[in-house]
């Protein structure tokens, strides 16, 4: 394969933003409408397109690269389309693949150096870690044995991968937060604790965190093989987290 197939350029529109960007944030935008008024087809129409776009335009923008990035994306794309249809057989379906989105981008967080920052910045994953066991305590009790662990573990998942992806500079680590309130979210609804309008919450942050997670990536540099590991993901990264 030659360096162009992999490392595609960038293209951007006419206001500086990368058309693929572009559509992303339509489609997002049309879905939380869409979830908002309770318009299942158009909600069908949209939400399996988010993270494949997404996908489509970190590729063209660093090629190859991020391949783990581009499989967390297929987990998520797989995750959201098995959590449009109703139960909870589909419920847990979804959790597990999003497990695997987890995964996917924690590696990838690893990769650019999350072990020797969180090393550094050992308060930080104690108070995330103290925020992960004390939402389960509250939770657990609502959600009942088996789906309690279900969540305890998917959420530990989630957390770990806020967490690294301080590594990667300050958009990477807002991502991460974001995402975390989303699925928030979402656990508070599958304990029982609705309340109007959480489902829009939901999307609007979901869609903001994938999108803030994915143009970290596009905005990073590649590190030289010989290069150590950064300490800090934002003199490491420098105007990856701008």
């Amino acid at each position: 394969m030659s360096a162009r197939a992999t490392t595609p350029p960038r293209v951007g529109g006419p206001a500086g933003v990368p058309p693929l960007l572009g559509v992303f944030a339509l489609l997002a935008t049309v879905n939380v409408v869409a979830v908002g008024a309770g318009a299942l087809p158009l909600e069908w129409a949209t939400k399996p397109l988010l993270a494949p776009v997404l996908a489509a335009y970190l590729w063209r923008t660093t090629g190859t690269r991020h391949a783990r990035v581009l499989a967390g994306l297929g987990f998520a794309s797989a995750g959201d389309v098995t959590l449009l249809v109703p139960g909870a057989v589909a419920f847990a379906v979804g959790i597990g693949f999003f497990l695997g989105a987890q995964l996917c981008w924690t590696s990838a967080f690893v990769r650019a150096g999350a072990v020797a920052h969180l090393r550094a910045h050992r308060p930080l994953c104690a108070v995330w870690l103290g925020v992960w066991a004390a939402a389960n305590a509250v939770l657990a009790p609502l959600l009942g044995p088996p789906m309690a662990v279900a969540i305890g573990v998917y959420s530990l998942a989630l957390v770990v991968m806020a967490l690294t992806a301080h590594a990667l500079g300050r958009r990477a680590a807002w991502g991460g937060a974001v995402f975390v309130v989303s699925d928030a979210l979402i656990g508070a609804g599958a304990a029982g604790a609705d309340f109007p309008g959480r489902p829009v919450l939901v999307m609007a942050t979901y869609t903001a965190a994938l999108a803030l997670l994915t143009t970290a990536f596009a905005r990073s540099r590649p590190r030289p093989p010989s290069a150590p590991t950064p300490a800090l993901g934002d003199e490491a990264v420098g105007a990856a987290g701008a």
